[in-house]
């Protein structure tokens, strides 16, 4: 167990690395959003591939919708390499999207309490309310801070960006447990594939970005 948390530290830290990167050199940025949407998708494959066998329609259409999303994912991304502003809100957002990760492990851990659902017997009502609890924090902090904008809009962004990161989680706990696979791969020791690590993001950044975009057109 203990090496377990070992591998997660590390591993976490790295990652932070790599944001922190990301956000200083955009050849940096846009490799890395590459590569993490690249293998993302390869990893979607092998689980349609499971969960649809010898349904190759279904298969190709599943994962044409995935590549669809995920272009238009990234698509974001590269029309923020040139638009500090653009950059900043994605990156509080996906700070927000960690931080829902974050409390949904530790209040989980620290309070345990009765299972939220069967899909992912992992999750805790102790660890739902967690998540929300930190990415309304989160939010408050770094937007209030940089921004200044209303406290009521903070907790609002918080709460929809949790919302969906645990709503982009569960489904692709569900996909896993229809594909009979515990982790989407194993690219990352003590995470498990790329998928398993942005899951909930997939969800949350969207939501999130709607949620300005209707701020900055209706403020």
């Amino acid at each position: 167990m203990q090496s377990e948390i070992f591998k997660r530290i590390n591993t976490g830290l790295l990652l932070l690395l790599l944001l922190v990167l990301m956000f200083i050199s955009k050849t940096i940025y846009l490799f890395i959003s590459l590569c993490v949407f690249t293998l993302s998708f390869i990893e979607f494959t092998k689980m349609a591939k499971l969960i649809f066998k010898q349904k190759y329609f279904k298969q190709f259409f599943v994962n044409c919708l995935f590549a669809l999303y995920l272009f238009l994912f990234l698509l974001i991304f590269v029309i923020s390499l040139n638009d500090i502003h653009l950059k900043i809100i994605l990156f509080i957002i996906l700070l927000i999207c960690i931080s829902s990760d974050i409390g949904g492990i530790l209040f989980g851990k620290i309070f345990k309490g009765p299972k939220l659902t069967k899909i992912s017997p992992n999750k805790t009502v102790s660890g739902s309310l967690g998540s929300f609890f930190l990415s309304i924090l989160t939010s408050s902090i770094l937007l209030g801070y940089i921004f200044n904008t209303d406290l009521i809009n903070n907790i609002f962004l918080g709460f929809f960006i949790s919302l969906s990161v645990q709503l982009g989680d569960l489904f692709f706990s569900f996909l896993k447990r229809k594909s009979l696979l515990k982790n989407t791969g194993n690219i990352l020791p003590g995470h498990g594939g790329i998928l398993d690590r942005i899951d909930g993001i997939l969800l949350g950044i969207p939501i999130g970005l709607v949620y300005v975009l209707i701020l900055v057109f209706t403020g």
